[in-house]
């Protein structure tokens, strides 16, 4: 797969040449987008952003698990997990990029 990946720096880069605020708004403008998601998902809330798709979080009940390599049951606690459903709109221009 491999690749550069994007950060959180290079989000607020894009912000900064595209949108035209100084490099402190722009990081800023990052940080308190990422914080409302963040937030959404502590109480528990789904993030739906039109044309990308759906982050969410889903409980995860307690269960047994079993160590692969020595076939021994392990408890699993129950969590919260994130998911994320991309939109169609995304798969396709996936996709097409991808040829």
């Amino acid at each position: 797969m491999g690749g550069k990946t994007l950060t959180r720096s290079d989000l607020s880069d894009a912000v900064h040449r595209e949108v035209g605020l100084s490099r402190t708004e722009s990081a800023d403008l990052v940080k308190f987008v990422f914080d409302e998601i963040s937030d959404a998902f502590i109480r528990g809330e789904s993030v739906k952003l039109s044309s990308f798709g759906t982050f969410g979080v889903r409980d995860k009940e307690a269960r047994v698990g079993r160590n692969p390599k020595t076939g021994e049951e392990v408890p699993i606690t129950p969590r919260r997990v994130l998911v994320f459903r991309p939109s169609h709109v995304l798969k396709d221009r996936v996709n097409d990029g991808h040829k």
